[in-house]
């Protein structure tokens, strides 16, 4: 089959790279182009100051930054250099922040990332301009350093020209043109331009470009700002014309400020000034475009710099001497998460975005891209970047305005793991919430929705589980941070007596139609053809048999399924995947409906006396599902557990909610029963040995490594993946880890050593009331035996664990069916 014509919109740092990485791999039809000159088109690119740094909190994103390294490292250019090592010292100024950079340290650790830690004394000798009383240590990582974006884009460039690619610069991409749902061009000012594919890169007028095909892309384009001062003194004749750069490019992120040479200059890169959103519609990009003066370099505003300008003359003291020579306001695009947005119109064939994309992650990016359009699948993880992983309330004007400002703002801030979105808050309510709010609730919102994450009410019962033996050991600080010991009190509950759980938020479509079963058996791993009123755990793979999501789905009538899912990109997937013969319909039912979780060893007791069902286990056995009526509202029950306990899944309309809390409640009473939270729920299902999706698992995992062999089924027959899964290795596996002191807490993706080799990394973790200790998820060699002792860097300590067997509670699965 030949391969398609591809059509690139946007010449900068991303489209030239996926232009080299297509062509690399054979597709060499390809077409960019761009309103602006080739090759500084007066985007991002054109501005950028090229720092690349590759330790992130993502996984995925270090990935694709350590590729950007790896690709810019071996192009050339006529002209100089397309990458400089440089290296890259992070620098701490105050305890919090050393403290953090031992975090990013555990993640550098963790992915491979060369790096070490330094004192004050070595930061000063790298970096000569360095106040070293200042400096408590720092961060250097050698293999860091900074991108020639321009140099890059032509190098890149230049390969494809010879491997058939064209480039056009000064075209004005006015519209796509499209057919039956699928692409069949772009057209330009000037004519159109076949295409079996398009492919939008083009910057922060992503979004404007989006929505000419309907699609949002949810990115704001903001402005930063960015100086370069004056010759530095020490600074004359050090670095050559060639070399401009050989100090490591500084972060001095407790005042959200960057450094980096030119020459014998210094640029001075800062966050800590207002957001600056801009509204590309205003900008000029009719005249001629120069280095000097493109759309995306804004006027420079000397009142927004002056607090960065103290900082620097403190941290730096003989930039005193000088002043800032000048300046500019660039524009670059970002998030509500600060990930990319990568991906495939779902409704128009073709249309492939790549958008929110720095320098940094660029070349990662398109290589991605590369192996997503040619094989049908990326080659690393992309749930933290995919174009569907947004709510659609997350893709209104006033929330991505709103939250891509918070990023902006926290760009250089400690986040915490479990660190709150301001605003907006109050989305997505559950129909219990009014009641979860008079018991004191302490609110975690995910997905949208306000999630209880303990409650106040449940104070009293602390004093009593601790008057009954319970010890819960003091905490760190930042392991204390949006944590209560409540929350242990509510776990050790729900485990001797009852407890329920507000599990509305989890995402539930409805699948029905005479080819909803085919498509299931297709789409998932587990046997779906059961009884009417059954109730399966199964998985959802990739075409590399990957683990992308797994499901819990009811057979509620022989064409209708209600499915538990993860979230947006749950639907996206099923979606793509829909017969077009119509035979399925596909609903999202998560807010027309909520769910109550009544879990432990009394729920029978407090649920009986509410409904004609029968509750025993000849009457209702595990994993199976009815309709029915508690307390005369309708409901579907589902004998399913999360925590590893005995009880039920509670669904009825969103309308008859409260009424449902308030009769479980008020039959509970009688037995003790609590409301309970998430850190309760979370420690609960690791102690069970159930894993979550996103976090302990994904597309870089199959089933078997990720302990979930169980969800293959047995027969013969044929489902997305399974081919696959014959063919790969699993060097790793995920293991249940139990610290030795009790008092030792970790939180995720601190690095796994053993005899002081790094081999793995925590992906879960929680507190455990039953075990009194704290037991993570990691993925570490899959011949490491159980009774292993581990190291497990957490801040400036090491932390002793054991590997052991999981789960930990009831392997025999005698409490959850009794």
């Amino acid at each position: 089959m030949a391969a398609p014509k591809v059509v690139i919109v946007g010449a900068g740092i991303v489209g030239t790279s996926l232009a080299d990485e297509l062509t690399q791999r054979g597709w060499t039809d390809v077409t960019v182009l761009d309103r602006g000159p080739l090759f500084a088109t007066g985007g991002s690119t054109s501005h950028a100051p090229g720092l690349v740094f590759a330790t992130n909190p993502s996984k995925t994103m270090t990935a694709l930054a350590s590729y950007t390294i790896e690709k810019f490292s071996a192009l050339a250019h006529p002209d100089g250099w397309c990458f400089n090592p440089v290296g890259g010292l992070e620098l701490a100024t105050t305890p919090e922040r050393w403290e953090d950079l031992h975090r990013k340290a555990g993640w550098a650790a963790a992915r491979g990332v060369e790096h070490r830690l330094v004192d004050p004394a070595e930061c000063a000798a790298m970096h000569p301009l360095l106040e070293r009383d200042a400096v408590l240590g720092g961060l250097h990582t050698p293999n860091d350093g900074l991108a020639k974006a321009l140099r890059a884009v032509e190098a890149q460039a230049r390969r494809a020209m010879a491997r058939g690619a064209e480039f056009r610069g000064g075209q004005e991409v006015v519209d796509v043109v499209e057919a039956n749902g699928e692409v069949r061009g772009v057209r330009t000012t000037t004519g159109v331009v076949d295409a079996d594919i398009v492919v939008c890169c083009t910057g922060f007028w992503g979004r404007e470009f989006g929505r000419r095909v309907g699609l949002t892309i949810p990115l704001v384009p903001m402005a930063h700002q960015y100086a370069i001062t004056t010759p530095v003194d020490s600074r004359r004749g050090v670095n050559s014309a060639l070399a401009e750069a050989t100090l490591p490019i500084l972060r001095h992120q407790d005042r959200d400020l960057y450094y980096r040479e030119h020459g014998d200059r210094i640029g001075i890169g800062y966050y800590g000034h207002r957001p600056m959103p801009s509204d590309v519609g205003d900008l000029d990009h009719d005249t001629a475009i120069t280095l000097a003066d493109m759309p995306s370099k804004l006027m420079f505003t000397p009142e927004d710099f002056d607090d960065a300008w103290q900082h620097s003359v403190a941290l730096l003291p003989e930039l005193g001497n000088g002043k800032v020579e000048e300046g500019f306001n660039g524009i670059f695009s970002f998030t509500a998460d600060g990930h990319s947005v990568m991906g495939e119109h779902r409704d128009l064939a073709g249309f492939w975005v790549a958008e929110a994309v720095w320098v940094t992650h660029s070349a990662g990016v398109a290589k991605t891209m590369a192996e997503w359009m040619i094989d049908g699948i990326p080659g690393v993880d992309v749930h933290e970047t995919d174009l569907y992983r947004f709510e659609d309330d997350a893709l209104t004007d006033d929330f991505i305005l709103t939250t891509s400002s918070q990023a902006f703002v926290e760009v250089y801030d400690i986040i915490h793991p479990h660190d709150q979105r301001k605003a907006p808050r109050n989305v997505r309510l559950s129909p219990f919430h009014d009641r979860e709010a008079e018991l004191g609730a302490e609110f975690w919102e995910s997905g949208l929705w306000e999630r209880p994450a303990w409650y106040e009410a449940n104070r009293p019962l602390l004093d009593q589980k601790l008057a009954d033996g319970l010890v819960v050991p003091e905490r760190d600080s930042w392991s204390a941070r949006h944590w209560s010991p409540v929350s242990v009190a509510e776990a050790a509950h729900t485990r001797s007596h009852v407890a329920m759980y507000d599990m509305t938020p989890l995402t539930r479509f409805e699948l029905s139609g005479p080819g909803a079963l085919a498509l299931l058996q297709h789409l998932t791993t587990n046997k779906m053809d059961k009884s009417v009123g059954s109730v399966t755990y199964t998985l959802m793979l990739d075409e590399k048999g990957g683990i992308r999501s797994d499901l819990t789905v009811a057979r509620l009538a022989d064409d209708v399924f209600q499915v538990g899912a993860n979230g947006p990109l749950d639907f996206d997937w099923i979606n793509r995947h829909l017969p077009a013969d119509g035979s399925v319909v596909l609903r999202d039912i998560t807010t027309a409906t909520c769910c109550l979780g009544l879990w432990g060893p009394l729920a029978r007791d407090v649920l009986a006396p509410l409904t004609p069902a029968d509750l025993t286990n000849d009457g209702l056995r595990y994993f199976r599902a009815l309709t029915t009526t508690v307390a005369g509202i309708p409901v579907t029950l589902m004998r399913v557990s999360y925590v590893g306990e005995l009880g039920w899944e509670i669904y009825t309309s969103a309308a008859d909610g409260p009424a449902l809390w308030d009769a479980v409640a008020a039959a509970g009473d009688l037995h003790g029963i609590i409301a309970a939270g998430r850190i309760a729920f979370n420690s609960l299902r690791i102690e069970k040995g159930y894993r979550a999706a996103g976090s302990d698992m994904t597309t870089e995992h199959t089933p078997a490594a990720a302990g979930l062999g169980f969800a293959i089924r047995k027969t013969a027959d044929d489902f997305l993946g399974r081919a696959a899964l014959a063919e790969r290795d699993a060097p790793n596996t995920l293991r249940t880890l139990r610290f030795v002191d009790p008092a030792a807490v970790v939180l995720g993706k601190e690095p796994v050593s053993v005899g002081g080799r790094v081999v793995g990394y925590v992906t879960s973790a929680g507190w455990s009331a039953t075990v009194g200790a704290c037991l993570a998820y990691a993925w570490l060699p899959a011949d490491l035996p159980d009774d292993t002792s581990v190291d497990v860097a957490y801040q400036t300590t090491h932390r002793t664990a054991v590997v052991i067997a999981d789960p930990v509670v009831d392997p025999q699965m005698t409490r959850i069916r009794r």
